[in-house]
């Protein structure tokens, strides 16, 4: 017997200006910490701004190393920070954005790697929550709510009994 599996995402897309107050501002601190990213090799810059749900809000942004593998993501900066400081406090909303060095933000927004991308699920399944990620492009915003709408068959260690 043939099956078929088919896991659909939902983003929505919205104008910058169309976004809640709060999701804005948001958006220009990710936009801002992006600037400031250490990317010598890629010269590609990305910026996160992670909000927590005691309204705290960090950022992150790429730090790369001549050994690759010892460069960290912007998300994931942004993402143990929270861990390491604020053990208790879930994150609840995330704004990411990037581009080339000395350019503007991408035309259309950039996805976290799938490193981040499991590291974010992985918040999720630890607080029973589902994380509104924003990715930013040049004149849109993508919206997506759950990492299951960015990494559909994502792996959870959660779960394992």
């Amino acid at each position: 017997m043939q099956k078929r599996i088919i896991r659909q995402v939902e983003i929505e897309v919205f104008q910058r200006n169309e976004l809640e107050p709060a999701a804005q501002q948001l958006c220009r601190i990710a936009e801002k910490v992006r600037l400031e990213a250490y990317a010598p090799y890629s010269r590609f810059l990305v910026g996160a701004a992670l909000e927590l749900s005691n309204q705290v809000i960090l950022t992150g942004n790429n730090q790369e190393n001549a050994a690759y593998p010892s460069g960290l993501c912007a998300e994931r900066v942004a993402l143990y920070f929270a861990g390491a400081n604020y053990p208790d406090t879930p994150p609840v909303r995330m704004a990411i954005t990037a581009s080339h060095a000395n350019s503007e933000v991408l035309e259309e927004p950039a996805a976290p790697c799938g490193a981040c991308l499991q590291a974010l699920h992985e918040y999720e399944s630890r607080f029973g929550t589902q994380l509104e990620i924003l990715l930013l492009g040049k004149t849109e915003v993508w919206k997506v709510k759950g990492l299951v709408n960015l990494l559909p068959f994502s792996f959870n260690s959660l779960e394992i009994k």
